[in-house]
């Protein structure tokens, strides 16, 4: 299969030349590898030009372009027609040697695919599961990690996920791909991390990313899958393995994300869910609001107090303005 990786970058540029190095190494090379870069200084551009890469093609876009979704959008356009998958990647991310080789086999292994994500391995610690079980482990396909104090909190208010990872739950708040072990299995889902992508090329024939998610696009990797997962079946490779290091430039301020975690989370539950029940519309909300005040309860365990106080402001706004403003939902 022939395909085109791409790299939507915003003033990352030592990060962004660390993850090529390591696509440099692949045992199989993408046969494109498109940048774009919404930068608004040139230092991505000098940094590419003084360091080559096979099939790289670079855009830099202006106001109009920049964006995450926006970005990938100019880069599907940009792509080769003949190329039979499109992979998305966060400048942030470093790949193992057999990366690319485990994430396009997935395609041959099942036909009817319509898109596989990638599995990030330095986020979360997975154990083999032993004899005796503990409420502050969580256990799935034979392994265990850490259950988060905010996930045992929702078990003990009865507001735990009632589905199984990677699927959005009834009122949403889910648990995301962290929460598959790394089994070296292949997990059908229906939600997966945009960073960590790729999707059949034929794809963006009829789905394309939405607008509502300017910016940083906080949860447009689940609003396109949701969407696509209508269409057909999606993948998890546990195979296809790689380091994600959060890079702190070009992340939005605390109050920002803390309104964009609550606002587009409500956005994709609409999208699964146009039409909630009563009990569900009541979980979200006491949900939202639980997580709300461990967020402001944080305060007093955090070194970033400041930081910890404006994201649990900016949920609190977000709350209100779904209530009284909700975002209008594309479907």
């Amino acid at each position: 299969m022939r395909f085109t990786l791409i790299v939507c970058t915003y003033k990352r540029p030592k990060a962004l030349l660390t993850l090529l190095a390591s696509v440099k190494a692949q045992s199989l090379y993408p046969d494109e590898i498109i940048i774009v870069d919404g930068s608004i200084d040139d230092s991505t551009e000098t940094l590419l030009q003084e360091n080559s890469f096979l099939n790289l093609v670079y855009y830099r876009v202006e106001e109009i372009h920049r964006g995450l979704t926006k970005q990938r959008n100019y880069g599907i356009l940009k792509a080769s027609k003949d190329s039979d998958v499109i992979c998305f990647l966060d400048d942030d991310t470093i790949l193992e040697g057999d990366y690319f080789k485990h994430l396009i086999g997935t395609y041959s292994k099942y036909t009817e695919v319509l898109g596989v994500g990638g599995y990030i391995t330095n986020e979360v610690v997975w154990e083999l599961a032993g004899g005796l079980h503990s409420k502050k482990k969580f256990y799935y396909d034979g392994w265990m990690r850490d259950e988060p104090l905010r996930f045992r909190v929702r078990r003990f208010f009865g507001l735990a996920p009632d589905t199984p990872p990677c699927y959005l739950p009834t009122f949403s708040h889910g648990r995301s791909v962290s929460f598959l072990p790394p089994s070296g299995r292949i997990y059908q889902v229906e939600q997966f991390m945009g960073g960590v992508s790729s999707y059949k090329r034929s794809v963006f024939d009829i789905i394309k990313f939405s607008d509502y998610f300017e910016g940083y696009g906080l949860y447009e990797d689940a609003d396109f899958c949701l969407r696509l997962a209508k269409q057909g079946k999606l993948y998890v490779n546990t195979n296809a393995r790689l380091e994600h290091h959060h890079e702190a430039l070009g992340r939005p301020n605390s109050y920002r994300y803390g309104k964009m975690v609550v606002r587009n989370g409500w956005y994709i539950w609409k999208v699964k869910y146009p039409q909630p029940n009563i009990k569900a519309r009541f979980k979200w909300h006491l949900t939202a609001i639980l997580l709300m005040k461990l967020t402001f309860l944080g305060v007093f365990f955090s070194k970033q107090k400041k930081t910890t106080i404006a994201e649990g402001l900016g949920r609190f706004v977000g709350w209100w303005s779904v209530l009284f403003n909700p975002p209008k939902v594309e479907l």
